[in-house]
């Protein structure tokens, strides 16, 4: 039986002990992997693996040994409680030992749960569990967690309270970050909130978000964009002791001022604008970039990203001759006295 992405949640929180086998099969191997983490811990409690209900192989064990699976199947644990047997990697080429599994499969069988990468609507294996009436078979698309999800996750780490700006700087983080990542991220969160009371705010998401490459030249853009030009020259040259490449800065520079540039043209406005844009800016940055596009209006704005776009090519350009370094600099500077106009 087809179980439907809507269900599929549900079901890999709370799955059904009594059922024949589930195939769960995707494109992307981490998605996979982490929702057959999660059934299989719902199916046998968090001490199956050390009681030794679970029984892990992967595919080419399997074509060497087809009567493995059935074995694992039937076998009797030691210790009470559901069973499973799990292949993993699994593709058309064991669809016949998986076929005769289900097959004999009865009531009080390990119950058998089978990961595949992409599979066509003609495979085998994919047949074999949309067809069969005990079993289940789920496809995992590349799909953004749902809010229904990512509260699901925020429930695991212990995080019940979450403030609706952290929620939203939330749901824009899972919508950058890979699932294992993004699961790392609340794991960080939980851990950091750890003996903390207070509900979890946007500055917290911020704390705990993996940094950007831009992290480190923050502090110049700010300053360009804040129109503190006098500060420029020490943090240049701290930059430069760093070995801070001219290139790269100006690139660091060119996706700020863009950043602000879609806030500030945004119909919403500069609020709504910082909300949308991507990849997500957090916590305080935000209220801070937010400031800088309402008072640079998107005119100026537009003439800032134009203005580095052309030293980004003379920076690239064969003929030429001015150091680099000084070259951004004085771009940087020009930027800052710019927006006084």
């Amino acid at each position: 039986m087809k179980l439907s992405p809507r269900d599929a949640p549900g079901y890999f929180a709370r799955p059904e002990t009594n059922r024949a086998g589930l195939l769960i099969y995707g494109n992307d191997a981490m998605r996979v992997a982490m929702r057959r983490q999660e059934v299989i811990k719902a199916l046998i409690g968090p001490q199956g693996e050390e009681e030794m209900r679970l029984t892990r192989m992967n595919a080419a064990e399997l074509r060497k040994d087809p009567a493995m699976l059935l074995d694992a199947v039937k076998a009797q644990g030691f210790f009470p409680g559901p069973r499973v047997a799990f292949v993993e990697d699994a593709n058309d080429n064991v669809a016949g030992p998986v076929t005769d599994a289900l097959t004999d499969w009865r009531e009080g069988d390990a119950q058998v749960v089978v990961t595949a990468g992409q599979l066509k609507a003609t495979s085998k294996l994919r047949k074999l569990f949309e067809g069969h009436k005990n079993a289940y078979a789920v496809a995992i698309y590349d799909d953004p967690p749902s809010r229904a999800e990512i509260e699901g996750v925020l429930k695991q780490a212990g995080l019940t309270d979450v403030g609706n700006e952290a929620m939203r700087d939330l749901t824009a983080l899972s919508r950058e970050l890979d699932p294992g990542d993004f699961r790392q991220t609340i794991e960080k969160l939980s851990l950091y909130k750890l003996g903390d009371d207070q509900p979890v705010g946007p500055e917290d998401v911020a704390a705990c978000a993996p940094a950007s490459t831009e992290a480190e030249m923050d502090d110049v853009l700010h300053i360009v964009a804040e129109a503190r030009p006098g500060e420029i020259g020490p943090v240049m040259k701290r930059l430069r002791a760093q070995g801070v490449q001219p290139v790269g800065l100006c690139m660091a520079a060119s996706r700020h001022f863009r950043t602000l540039y879609a806030a500030a043209s945004d119909p919403g406005g500069p609020a709504q604008g910082i909300a949308r844009v991507r990849p997500p800016v957090f916590g305080p940055r935000r209220d801070r970039m937010q400031r800088q596009a309402q008072a640079w209006g998107a005119a100026k704005l537009e003439e800032a990203v134009t203005l580095l776009t052309d030293t980004d090519l003379r920076l690239r350009s064969a003929g030429q001759t001015a150091p680099d370094m000084a070259l951004v600099e004085r771009t940087l500077i020009r930027l800052a006295m710019m927006v006084r106009r």
